[in-house]
């Protein structure tokens, strides 16, 4: 066993701080369990919701005023939110009633970050979204320590440090990777020679590593994709999108026209034969197909868009009816929709004050959430316009420094409420219809 890796058992209950012990609900119908919800594309579960808000938005079920500093957004599964978030020295997992916003346990699994870790100028804490997956919880804090966490108590089970254990390097502004869980591994990008990790989900011990690539860990999560019965996992450095096998670790391709120097962000989407990605810093976008060779797979560019196109900085994107939506930083900040096949940027829309934006996407509609403003806006999705069908704004922001920050959280779509984050602050909506 690994010196630096902790396993813990009985008397580690004890590191738990529990607030209270309360009955799992069942259900899960229409759950949130990961990034970006249950197939990691900003699709909500099927869910009956509101098509249009009232005045002022719909109402506010709770509000929950502890989840600490950090970007982290939200996992909803089985009547339970989870979450991360530091204060005071500590990086925590954080577990509460989505019905009534109340705290059921929180768990530190590594000590909080400084500014000696990585650049805190634009905030500092957490970035990953916790996974789960049965009767655990994964995540990852923003300085690279793996916990496994169990989701009745919050007993840390066991954990790993990217860093000290692959040789990873903690990126300019953290680690902000949400782990993806994939049958019984979890696959987490570390970087370096490690570039991409499969751990074993019961006991953190490596799987494999990825061979051929040495690359730094950027700030996208791996998305598992399957094409003519080859899987693929997909993720992305300042080199670009890359394709690793998932039974060996062994690259299978790797495309440059996404990547950037600074960087690296939105996760890539997938469907079929094609593979979508973005990102900032002038990289802007790139639809990709995807050919199956004797080796496995290889891509052919159908298009690179720059300048005036999408350039997703961190609110990602979503694609709905073969239609690309969310917020380019082209033009000083737009929401905006693009054809998927063609590229071609179908309409654009300016909101200031706000300078970018994340989305999801729930039962026919847009949840279009802007980073100064604090609003969030209800749209129909459309090819020929800007459609907005509601709005609400937070009741109240932060009052933690946000030196260079602003509202970053994704937007969560689960039990019927919309969830929204900013920082220390969580905003249950409920928009059953």
């Amino acid at each position: 066993m690994p010196a630096n890796r902790s396993f813990f058992v009985g008397a580690a209950c004890l590191l738990a701080a529990v607030v209270q012990l309360a009955p799992i609900a069942r259900g899960g119908e229409t759950d949130w369990p990961q990034w970006r919800g249950p197939n990691r594309d900003g699709h909500a579960a099927p869910q009956s919701l509101l098509q249009s808000w009232p005045e002022g938005g719909p109402k506010l079920k709770w509000q929950f005023r502890n989840a600490g500093e950090g970007y982290s957004t939200l996992a909803v599964v089985d009547g339970r939110l989870y979450t991360m978030g530091s204060r005071g020295d500590q990086c925590f997992v954080i577990c509460i009633d989505a019905s009534t916003g109340e705290g059921i346990w929180e768990t530190p699994i590594s000590r909080a970050s400084v500014d000696q870790d990585y650049a805190h100028g634009w905030g500092g804490g957490p970035r990953s979204t916790p996974t789960v997956d049965g009767e655990h919880v994964y995540a990852l804090s923003d300085i690279g320590t793996v916990g496994c966490l169990k989701v009745s108590d919050g007993r840390l089970l066991w954990s790993v440090n990217l860093v000290e254990e692959f040789g990873g390097s903690v990126p300019n502004w953290g680690y902000a990777e949400s782990l993806l869980i994939d049958g019984d591994r979890v696959v987490v990008t570390p970087g370096g020679e490690n570039f991409m990790v499969a751990l074993d989900k019961k006991s953190g011990n490596k799987v494999w590593g990825s061979q051929g690539i040495d690359a730094p860990a950027q700030y996208g999560s791996v998305i598992r994709h399957e094409f003519e019965g080859v899987p693929v996992y997909l993720n992305v450095s300042k080199s670009g999108l890359l394709g690793v096998d998932p039974e060996s670790g062994a690259k299978l391709f790797e495309s440059s026209v996404t990547g950037n120097n600074v960087a690296v962000i939105p996760t890539p989407i997938a469907t079929g034969d094609l593979v979508y990605h973005t990102s900032d810093y002038g990289a802007g976008n790139a639809l990709l197909r995807l050919n199956k060779t004797s080796d496995g797979l290889a891509t052919t560019q159908v298009y690179h868009l720059q300048h005036k196109s999408m350039q997703n900085h961190h609110g990602g994107v979503v694609l709905v009816d073969g239609v690309i939506y969310g917020f380019t930083k082209a033009d000083g900040g737009r929401w905006m929709a693009q054809d998927l096949e063609s590229g071609e940027t179908l309409w654009a829309e300016t909101l200031r004050p706000n300078k970018s934006g994340s989305i999801a996407y729930a039962d026919g509609r847009l949840y279009c959430y802007n980073d100064k403003d604090g609003s969030l806006v209800l749209v129909e999705p459309s090819r020929e316009g800007w459609k907005p069908v509601g709005s609400l704004t937070l009741p109240e922001q932060t009052e933690i420094a946000r030196k260079s920050g602003a509202i970053w959280a994704h937007p969560v779509i689960a039990d019927q409420m919309v969830l929204i984050r900013d920082q220390d602050l969580i905003f249950a909506y409920d928009i059953a219809r």
